[in-house]
């Protein structure tokens, strides 16, 4: 058993077998997972935004789905990940609050995994599994050894993408 890699807010990390990696506290927020099955390469990122060119202050690329899902990608590939191998899994992106509104600036959530979708398409990374929207936050536990995403909220079973 290995040890449990932690991905911060706005963070993002790379992890091989036998260790793991988790990110807590998934409300708005939506955690990627970029996974090479054959080398068993992995990588998290916790997104906060969908798109760095709207914010000033944006050196944290971890922070956006935009820069932080390419970062991620060039690590995994950096540490010899095969770039038509990779797939995606993806949790988050909950509508925490209750409100009465059009206004699309307070749908992070949705608009969160909309982005992260959207990049990575670009990237041509498949996402073959994913726990995203309703009203509820998430942790989600990564194991590359096997490759199932643990997805646990409260008061809800674990589910395993």
């Amino acid at each position: 058993m290995g040890t449990m890699v932690k991905v911060g807010m706005a963070d993002l990390n790379v992890c091989l077998p036998p260790d793991s990696i988790t990110t807590l506290g998934l409300g708005s927020c939506v955690g990627i997972v970029l996974y090479d099955p054959a080398k068993k390469i992995s990588g998290m990122a916790h997104v906060m935004l969908p798109d760095s060119s709207r914010i000033r202050n944006n050196e944290n690329v971890a922070k956006f789905a935009d820069t932080g899902i390419q970062e991620l990608y060039n690590r995994v590939i950096k540490l010899g990940a095969n770039r038509s191998a990779l797939i995606a899994k993806i949790a988050g992106g909950a509508q925490m609050f209750a409100f009465n509104s059009n206004n699309e600036m307070l749908k992070v959530g949705i608009r969160n995994v909309e982005a992260v979708k959207n990049k990575l398409a670009s990237l041509h990374i498949p996402i073959v599994a994913e726990d995203t929207g309703l009203n509820y936050g998430r942790t989600i536990e990564f194991y590359p050894e096997n490759g199932s995403l643990l997805v646990k909220s409260v008061g809800k079973p674990v589910k395993t993408l």
